[in-house]
């Protein structure tokens, strides 16, 4: 997801590097940003109005007389980015005399009844106590599948062969009965939108009158995601709005165009098919993404429940030797089943620079299955510390593993610049964390326009004697002391 929003902001960024600004130039960068929006399915109108806010903060006297001023542009794209998407709020009430209740809606096969699963399993962890409602009687195989998460998750379901607005009102005063102070609905949906279904979903709207009315949308539909949106909130009033399927081939122009166009929030996001995988929306940190710096805090958010098992002692000694830098080849190898859990997509997503150590064009899982077969063929003492590794190791390794000695070396070059920009992230801003990515700033990693410092580097006209690789690794060992 964001790939193409992502090369079209780093290319139009790359326009401004070592040039003098003027109003001409900017445009022209700018033109570069409005090409991947249109591409990635932003809506017409709101790509324009994103690129005329940006334009006119961009050429403004302030901006253009910095000594740096393509920094400043960095952060109005971000910061309008984020302005597109949020802010959000997350909260959901609580009430002391009645259970709150939030009515699910969307079309089929967006995945509504699965995220019903998904929220109650969150919410649940969070305190609450679930009851889900199978009041989509459209479609019978609704109603089973509900009890089947129920069942799963260990969350009581309420169902009855009677209408759609009574299984409602009744399941309300079960909840009650039953000391549960949360109610999910589960609606029908249709295979497109109909007067029957508004009719019906009005009806329950009307009756039951619940605190929140969220839809349910498949961000693999686009555009089109905005004008489902537009119709049930005009026909509703939604609270907000849950993307689903963004793990997939989406191309984020639903997660851009929503709120502007309807003025909904998107209030979560669905990752993956497990039950754990859906997260709140955050602006920031998806504005962070589509600027190609990752998601840190997501990544170690979702690294936790992986390791629900895993005790709070032991996760406090990982999380404080993530933000040291101590991050080896052995732990990765430790936890690279828990990485496949989180799916290689979410997770070159979230990491800053690990997108790099793909080759273009190949699978990631395939990419990632080979980093294995090289830190599965070192010993446990290079794993911890790499710097050791010299030649005649990464001939050893190369054999073991079916790979060439260079690509060894690619490999460890990779990894040290990823767990250096790690470690200097941990203690940044969002901010500074986008000037350092975006390379316009003294660091010059993952420079727009430029050659990427995890990327292998051309012909220097000088090849490294063995003497000084070995002064090489001194230095470094030195430094970590």
């Amino acid at each position: 997801m964001f790939d193409g929003i992502q090369r079209g902001i780093k290319e139009a960024l790359g326009k401004f590097r070592g040039r003098r600004l003027t109003a001409d130039n900017i445009r022209e960068g700018m033109r570069e940003v409005r090409r991947a929006f249109l591409e990635a399915d932003v809506n017409f109108n709101v790509t324009n109005d994103f690129i005329a806010r940006v334009e006119a903060q961009s050429v403004g006297a302030d901006v253009l007389e910095r000594v740096n001023p393509a920094d400043q542009i960095v952060k109005i794209v971000f910061d309008e980015l984020v302005k597109l998407m949020g802010p959000v709020d997350h909260k959901i009430p609580v009430f002391k005399d009645r259970p709150t209740i939030l009515m699910m809606c969307g079309l089929q096969g967006a995945g509504k009844t699965t995220t019903c699963g998904k929220l109650a399993l969150k919410l649940r962890d969070a305190g609450r106590r679930p009851l889900l409602v199978a009041a989509d009687l459209q479609r019978p195989a609704a109603v089973d599948q509900l009890k089947v998460l129920g069942e799963q998750l260990q969350i009581p379901v309420y169902s009855e062969a009677t209408s759609p607005v009574q299984v409602c009102k009744n399941a309300v005063a079960y909840a009650k009965q039953n000391s549960l102070d949360l109610i999910i609905l589960d609606t029908a949906g249709r295979l497109q939108i109909d007067q029957e279904l508004m009719n019906e979903l009005n009806q329950i709207d009307r009756q039951v009158q619940p605190d929140h009315v969220y839809l349910v949308v498949d961000a693999m539909i686009g555009q089109e995601a905005v004008n489902v949106s537009k119709t049930f909130n005009d026909a509703l009033t939604v609270n907000g709005v849950i993307l689903t399927k963004l793990d997939g081939d989406a191309r984020g122009g639903a997660a851009l165009s929503i709120k502007a166009i309807t003025g909904v929030q998107i209030k979560f996001i669905g990752v993956g098919e497990k039950l754990q995988a859906l997260e709140d929306f955050r602006p920031e940190s998806m504005a962070s993404r589509i600027m190609g710096q990752g998601d840190l805090m997501g990544l170690v958010e979702k690294v936790q429940q992986i390791q629900a098992d895993v005790s709070e002692e032991q996760m406090l000694k990982q999380q404080e030797a993530l933000a040291k830098g101590k991050f080896t080849l052995d732990d990765f190898r430790v936890h690279f089943a828990n990485i496949q859990k989180m799916g290689m997509k979410d997770l070159i997503g979230r990491m800053p620079g690990m997108s790099e150590m793909i080759p273009e064009g190949e699978d990631p899982e395939v990419a990632l299955k080979r980093v294995q077969g090289m830190i599965d063929s070192m010993t446990k003492k290079e794993r911890n510390d790499p710097d050791i590794i010299d030649m005649s190791r990464r001939k050893r390794i190369a054999a073991g593993s079916g790979v060439q000695p260079q690509e060894v070396s690619q490999f460890l070059k990779q990894f040290d610049s990823v767990r250096q920009i790690m470690k200097q992230m941990m203690s940044m801003n969002i901010w500074q964390r986008i000037k350092m990515m975006s390379g316009l700033g003294k660091a010059g990693a993952f420079a727009p326009g430029g050659e990427s410092m995890l990327k292998t580097k051309g012909d220097t006209g000088h090849r490294k004697s063995a003497k000084e690789r070995a002064e090489e690794r001194k230095k470094k060992k030195k430094k970590k002391r």
